[in-house]
């Protein structure tokens, strides 16, 4: 069992945090130890999904319905491969930007930004092509 600071401390979680997550039904105590609330060890898997599911974006009841989903749940299915399609034009748009900011390191155009190659990398947000290259 692990006492909630415990749990804090490994997932960089606040207290409040879990409380919170536990009043929502995202997480569940296993018991008290005094006044501390314990928890199973798989709790930090859960959390790890729920802090994965947070930064990309899915709200508290999102993620709620997301971790009772059954597979006859059609529309949570439907909704699911909606934010899937959802984060695969983030990811793009990321990976675009990371590489623009890595060309942008190397180059020597001035001001930076007004770079061509750094300029068609970022604005090509509809497109996977390659960003630009390294001078």
């Amino acid at each position: 069992m692990l006492d909630i600071a415990e749990v804090a401390q490994r997932t960089r979680l606040a207290p409040s945090a879990l409380r919170f997550y536990e009043k929502k039904g995202l997480i569940a105590a296993a018991g008290r130890n005094g006044l501390r609330r314990t928890y199973d060890p798989d709790v930090l898997e859960r959390l790890a999904l729920i802090t994965c599911a947070r930064s990309a974006g899915f709200s508290i009841a999102e993620i709620e319905r997301f971790l009772v989903a059954r597979p006859s749940d059609a529309d949570l299915r439907a909704r699911m491969a909606i934010k899937a399609r959802d984060l695969d034009e983030q990811i793009g748009q990321l990976t675009r930007l990371r590489d623009s900011l890595r060309h942008a390191a190397v180059c020597d155009h001035e001001p930076i930004v007004d770079c061509p190659d750094f300029k068609r990398a970022v604005g090509s947000v509809a497109t996977s092509s390659s960003p630009c290259e390294e001078r």
